[in-house]
């Protein structure tokens, strides 16, 4: 008994004299915490087998959803190109000096992301990592927008400088910049270029529908909009950050800019079944009021006398953008802006199939065309 209290006594001395070292030598600042100068070897080492650990034990019980789909890899090339590329790079296109004075610095992710499985990707993107400089996503609800980065991620590796470019922008940047905008916003230009990498400088966006249409809104609403993404009331990790850098009078003359564009015809959407669109074109016009929907052109009425301003047009909208939009009003990814309140109630009534038909009715509209109800 004796012993035990003695080896106890000598394990808690042990501990606090290990306590009062570790404080003494923080205190003394005889370490340096300088970016110039690397991690002693073993504690490199050290760190990085801690740092996977980690995230190995936290990203148990992720479910990797579909990765393949185009429009979710579009989607994360275009918010790679301004939210990732400035810090780890891209295919053709070397990070900053700045970047590589980092410690640690952000490694090649066409080179490091095989490392990792899709659900750590997933992971590391939405909460980030300590001591590194790599943030959280700004929206913790959207983990649609996370695994869009991841799915793009998955990609990387097999691209080469063109294919990349391809996916990230819709209007490359080596076009011609008057000089002007070149000296005022450097070589990504106005908050115009920034957009114009997902919405196209006509905002017509992709017809994968990764992006919304801009060409068929008012000013009102895309206003509204930028400032709802701005304040963190509309959920995203890609607009926030976008709209956040933007000064009031830019975010109008981006609206204005895009409202004033000329409505691409409708894209199409491929033969879908007539029984489809007859419950979209019902839902669109009339309603099913006994299940306490109302139509969508009580709000939505494409006839310019009838809409409101603030509520967006959605006829010609691709029916994938708008059938994600319903899921997240439905699943309460969109819930802190005003319009929440009202498509909240109304998405959580629409089944899978009904989401799906008028998105699709709605997607084969001409823009700005009236349509009512069959007598």
């Amino acid at each position: 008994m004796p012993r035990l209290k003695i080896a106890i006594a000598s394990v808690a001395a042990c501990a606090i004299a290990l306590a009062v070292g570790a404080f003494l030598f923080a205190w003394s600042g005889l370490y340096s915490v300088a970016a110039s100068r690397g991690h002693w070897a073993v504690l490199e080492v050290i760190l990085e087998f801690g740092m996977r650990s980690s995230v190995r034990t936290h990203a148990i019980g992720i479910d990797v959803p579909e990765l393949d789909d185009p429009a979710l890899v579009e989607r994360g090339a275009g918010h790679f190109q301004g939210g990732c590329a400035p810090c780890h790079g891209a295919p053709g296109r070397s990070s900053s000096p700045i970047v590589h004075a980092m410690l640690p610095e952000p490694p090649d992710l066409a080179a490091s992301a095989p490392s990792w499985q899709s659900e750590e990707l997933f992971w590391i993107v939405k909460h980030g990592l300590k001591y590194t400089g790599m943030p959280a996503w700004a929206s913790q609800e959207r983990d649609d927008e996370v695994w869009a980065v991841v799915a793009f991620l998955r990609r990387l590796p097999q691209m080469d400088a063109a294919q990349y470019w391809t996916l990230a922008s819709l209007d490359p940047r080596e076009q011609d910049i008057p000089i002007r905008s070149l000296a005022q916003g450097g070589p990504v230009g106005t908050g115009l270029a920034a957009c114009s990498r997902c919405h196209g400088l006509d905002g017509a966006g992709r017809a994968s529908g990764a992006f919304p249409r801009l060409d068929i809104q008012t000013a009102d609403y895309l206003f509204a909009q930028l400032q709802a993404y701005a304040a963190g009331a509309r959920q995203s990790g890609i607009m926030q950050p976008v709209a956040a850098e933007l000064e009031v009078a830019e975010m109008r003359r981006l609206a204005e800019y895009y409202a004033a564009q000329r409505p691409a015809p409708a894209q199409i959407p491929a033969e879908s079944e007539d029984r489809l669109l007859a419950i979209g074109q019902t839902l669109t016009t009339a309603g099913l009021p006994n299940q306490g929907i109302p139509s969508c052109n009580s709000c939505h009425a494409q006839d310019p006398a009838l809409h409101n301003p603030l509520y967006p047009s959605l006829a010609g909208q691709y029916a994938a953008y708008t059938a994600q939009q319903l899921a997240l009003f439905k699943s309460g990814g969109r819930r802190d802006t005003p319009a929440a309140e009202i498509m909240s109630v109304i998405a959580e009534r629409l089944t899978a199939e009904q989401i799906d038909a008028v998105s699709l009715y709605l997607a084969r509209l001409r823009p700005g065309a009236v349509e009512r109800a069959t007598p």
